[in-house]
């Protein structure tokens, strides 16, 4: 509840004799809402149909997210638990309009499989689990589609751009290991000769 709350500032309303603690959340607090934070309002322009774009969908999602200052909503940073009770509806208020922007992004055909989900971050870890699989059919079909491309019926400029486009893909499909040691110098100056 630290870090959360500490952007909220407290109005007390003495206007009704009460003395209610009311807080106020600033623009830079993760559950502000802007006036285009809207229910059904879309953040990408395509939409996850399965494992074939999950890569690119969910990039171009927290790309999205971060921009409207969401991506806790994702992450677990901004879990309802953080934030005191009095917050709680608009952190609901926040997560429903989180999940809207994921509903919209998602085919129909999945959209039943996540509907009933009551936070994002569930919908996305559900979404991670179903999708984001390393699939060996897939990294088959982007080294054969690198190793065949041909500039012929692509100008050089978008044979280079569709050519690092693949790259960029299989290199998220299969990271190189990021330790010292011998076994992964090995395969980083493989990697590097494919």
């Amino acid at each position: 509840m630290v870090e959360v709350t500490a952007a909220i500032n407290s109005v007390a309303d003495t206007s009704s004799g009460i003395g209610v603690v009311h807080s106020v959340v600033d623009a830079h607090h993760p559950l502000h809402l802007q006036a285009c934070d809207t229910l059904g309002s879309s953040l990408v322009s395509i939409q996850l149909t399965g494992s074939e774009n999950y890569s690119l969908w969910r990039i171009l999602m927290k790309i999205g997210l971060l921009g409207k200052g969401k991506l806790g909503f994702i992450t677990s940073q901004c879990s309802k638990d953080k934030f005191t009770t009095d917050m709680h509806d608009l952190w609901e208020k926040c997560n429903a309009i989180v999940l809207s922007w994921i509903m919209i992004s998602v085919s129909r055909e999945l959209l039943s499989g996540i509907v009933y989900a009551s936070s994002a971050q569930q919908i996305w870890t559900d979404l991670k689990e179903r999708f984001d699989k390393v699939d060996g059919s897939r990294i088959f079909y982007l080294h054969k589609e690198i190793a065949t491309l041909s500039h012929r019926q692509l100008s050089i400029s978008n044979y280079f751009f569709r050519l690092k486009e693949l790259w960029m893909e299989f290199d998220s499909l299969i990271p190189c290991p990021g330790c010292a040691c011998e076994a992964s110098k090995t395969y980083a100056t493989h990697f590097k000769y494919q």
